[in-house]
């Protein structure tokens, strides 16, 4: 979820706004929606979840590209506006026809208070408003390509207990080019193996797609607002459940880059300590010991933000730098512990497995 923000007109504080749904066929007389298959016009197989929240520089485009899918079975668009200012919620509304013509149905609610109540909010409220049998989350700042989501949702149908991703098209060309070059070109094994790298989930949140019984398994989003990474929370709790990790490899989306993105508000030390968490939790617990390849910076860090317990658990260092190698071993200086630790560091090919590995995949072009 993104901001383009613009002048608010009225900064009153407001209750949330009600869902009204765009029916196609015959609806409830008391216009009452329930998600998760319950009253709705008709069945809905596949609902389009977008939270907004200053996002009119980007609707018209977001919304043109569900109405150009190829997919052929049953949509629902689910968006929820949190606080927008700029007149988000009026241009969704506007594509009312539009998307009705593409027999697409809508459901639409909101708050205008004075503050918005986060992005993890604004997706658990646009999925339970929803009622389709599977969730296709869209950022209002993206596009999705028109195979998108008839591609996923085939692959959804053989991976009931998977999120399902795509590669991407970043926009503007070449921003982000390490970062998107991961994101398409990482092999299926690595979408599992590689979840505790820096770069956060290995399916980026705005190409996700899953059954709504699996989100309902997994659980809904971290409401803890500006500065929490949901999406990562969300992407752990799932791999942690046992859930698997599939990526289309088309282009199914264009992914914006921008200033005013979300992502920018969540701290560089939030995701270490959650990456470091969840690979204590996953992996480094069940470990009786083993060796930290690399001995800078990176490798250092991590020994320093392990448990005690996990401290010792690490027999050595591993490099391929003389320098570092000379030096023998690491002292841990902040230890508490008399004499403080001191740990090898060796040349690789001295070292034994099992390894973390703390070092970029690619290197800058």
């Amino acid at each position: 979820m993104s901001t383009c923000s613009l002048e608010h007109p009225n900064g009153q504080e407001a209750e949330s706004l009600p869902a009204k749904r765009l029916c196609k066929g015959e609806c409830a007389q008391d216009g009452s929606v329930e998600g998760g298959g319950g009253k709705a016009s008709r069945a809905v197989e596949v609902s389009i979840v977008i939270p907004v929240h200053n996002a009119s520089c980007w609707l018209d485009e977001c919304l043109q590209g569900i109405v150009d899918q190829d997919y052929t079975g049953s949509m629902e668009l689910s968006v929820y506006d949190d606080a927008s200012t700029d007149g988000s919620r009026a241009i969704v509304e506007g594509w009312r026809e539009r998307l009705e013509r593409r027999g697409v149905s809508m459901v639409i609610s909101g708050h205008d208070s004075a503050q918005p109540r986060g992005v993890g909010h604004a997706k658990n409220q646009a999925v339970s408003q929803s009622s389709g049998k599977y969730l296709c989350f869209q950022d209002a700042d993206d596009v999705m390509m028109p195979q998108r989501i008839h591609l996923q949702y085939e692959a959804c149908l053989f991976n009931s207990t998977s999120l399902i991703g795509c590669q991407v098209r970043r926009d503007p060309e070449g921003s982000t080019e390490r970062y998107t070059r991961w994101i398409n070109n990482i092999s299926q094994d690595q979408l599992s193996t590689q979840v505790y790298t820096s770069h956060g989930p290995t399916v980026i949140m705005p190409t996700w797609f899953c059954s709504r019984h699996w989100f309902q398994r997994v659980g809904t989003f971290d409401e803890g607002g500006k500065g929490v990474p949901e999406d990562l929370l969300w992407f752990y709790q799932s791999v942690g459940q046992g859930g698997g990790v599939v990526r289309v490899d088309q282009c199914l989306l264009v992914y914006r880059y921008h200033q005013q993105a979300a992502t920018h508000s969540v701290l560089e030390e939030t995701i270490w300590n959650l990456r470091v968490a969840f690979l204590q939790e996953r992996v480094i617990n069940q470990w009786e010991s083993f060796t930290i390849w690399n001995a800078g910076k990176q490798g250092r860090k991590l020994y320093r933000c392990l448990s005690s317990s996990n401290q010792k658990k690490v027999r050595a260092f591993c490099d391929v730098d003389e320098n570092k190698i000379k030096k023998g071993f690491y002292t841990y200086e902040e230890s508490k512990e008399r004499p403080k630790p001191q740990i090898p560091v060796l040349h690789y090919r001295d070292a034994s497995p099992p390894y973390i590995i703390c070092v970029k995949l690619w290197s800058d072009p």
